[in-house]
């Protein structure tokens, strides 16, 4: 489990205001020293993440957050990255100093976290610096808070089976493929291999796919695009064909309908969001007009080259196309603009580097402003004519 992605893990984020002991408790929580700890304000400037095995629940990554009202010269700008946070967690601890009880600032963060449909535990921290009498009166304002000190191991221990008792009321995440190939069956993975693949091993999704195989008894074939007319012969009664999107026109040239085929990139948008959404965003290919504004949008972020999916590949499939003129706005990694509404179109990777939660609100961000949305796999699948075949697997 030390080796599950970060995008596969359960996302806790750890938020209050600055000083209010976050870092701390993160600290307490993991009983390492992961986050710097100070009495001066605004000391963690950037989120801070630490994976670890909560047992018995599994595989979470806990994001130490920077101090919300932070009055240091940069603190807007850190209230900003943490308000971004919200986007990517799955669950929420919201602390407060027991001695700084703020009414006002608990409903303010209780309305982000409904906003984003985070549910949370309220933490009131150092309960050591209160009397007896001071505790009842906090308890009778928030009487479904937990109190802890992390100078008391056992008020953490409680604290993190309270964690877990309300995590593990999380839906697991979706299957790859678990549930669309029977027991038994058989899976044939096609990897081209030019520039763009790294020397000497796969690329995430590749290994995400074969490893999901492993777990349901799925049998699993792994070949190149150059050879994927002997395995055909070599492998009878094959379930399901997935392929790098790139070489999309010419697997279906050669496979012949003799399998359902996708791709790595559809089977992540499934995972990931929803798919529904995508496959309706992608029609917006045929309504776009002469200066249109395109987002595309990876979340990993690497060298490019001539061959470059994002950058070169898409946006070149895209106006030959459409037949127009439409202009092309990069972003990676973390970054996202706040405002879609320029944008025709926002085209996403296949997000294997985010969870779930991060990019649904992607997607329900575009979504409220009608922006349509939709990732590379499914825009090469419908440039190359074979959209409805692609997904024939999912009806």
């Amino acid at each position: 489990m030390k080796n599950t992605p970060n995008s596969n893990r359960l996302h806790i984020g750890i938020f209050g205001k600055t000083n209010s002991g976050k870092s701390s408790l993160l600290n307490a929580i993991t009983e390492q020293n992961i986050s710097i700890v100070s009495e001066i304000e605004g000391t963690t400037t950037d989120s801070v993440v630490k994976a670890m095995e909560f047992l018995p629940f599994g595989p979470v990554l806990f994001i130490d957050t920077a101090g919300l009202e932070d009055n240091t010269p940069l603190g807007k700008l850190r209230i900003k990255k943490t308000l971004e946070e919200l986007k990517r967690t799955d669950f929420a601890i919201l602390v407060m100093d027991a001695t700084k009880i703020d009414m006002a600032f608990y409903k303010d963060q209780e309305f982000q976290f409904r906003k984003y449909n985070i549910p949370f535990l309220f933490v009131i921290n150092k309960e050591d610096l209160l009397s007896e009498k001071e505790k009842e009166t906090v308890k009778k304002i928030f009487p479904s808070s937990i109190f802890v000190s992390t100078k008391n191991r056992d008020s953490i221990l409680m604290l993190k089976e309270s964690i877990l008792k309300e995590i593990k009321k999380e839906k697991e995440e979706p299957k790859l493929l678990g549930d669309l190939v029977p027991y038994n069956g058989k899976v044939l993975m096609v990897v081209p291999v030019d520039s763009e693949a790294p020397k000497g091993r796969l690329i995430l999704p590749q290994v995400q796919l074969i490893r999901e195989c492993l777990d349901h008894g799925i049998k699993s074939y792994v070949v190149r695009d150059t050879e994927l007319e002997s395995a055909l012969e070599d492998i009878k009664d094959i379930d399901l064909v997935v392929t790098d999107s790139q070489a999309f026109k010419n697997v279906d040239r050669i496979l012949k309908d003799r399998a359902k085929l996708t791709s790595f990139s559809i089977l992540f948008a499934r995972q990931k969001g929803d798919l529904n959404d995508l496959v309706r965003g992608v029609k917006k290919l045929k309504s776009l007009n002469h200066g249109d504004k395109i987002l595309i949008a990876e979340t990993c972020t690497h060298n490019t080259s001539h061959e470059d999916i994002g950058r070169v590949k898409i946006p070149k499939l895209v106006k030959n196309f459409t037949g127009k003129e439409v202009e092309f706005t990069f972003v990676g990694g973390k970054d996202f603009p706040e405002d879609l509404s320029k944008y025709a179109l926002v085209i996403h990777c296949g997000a294997c580097m985010i969870n779930k939660k991060h990019m649904q609100s992607r997607i329900d961000e575009s979504m409220s402003l009608n922006v349509p949305i939709t990732n590379y796999g499914l825009v090469i699948a419908e440039v190359t004519g074979i959209l409805d075949k692609s997904l024939e697997i999912f009806k």
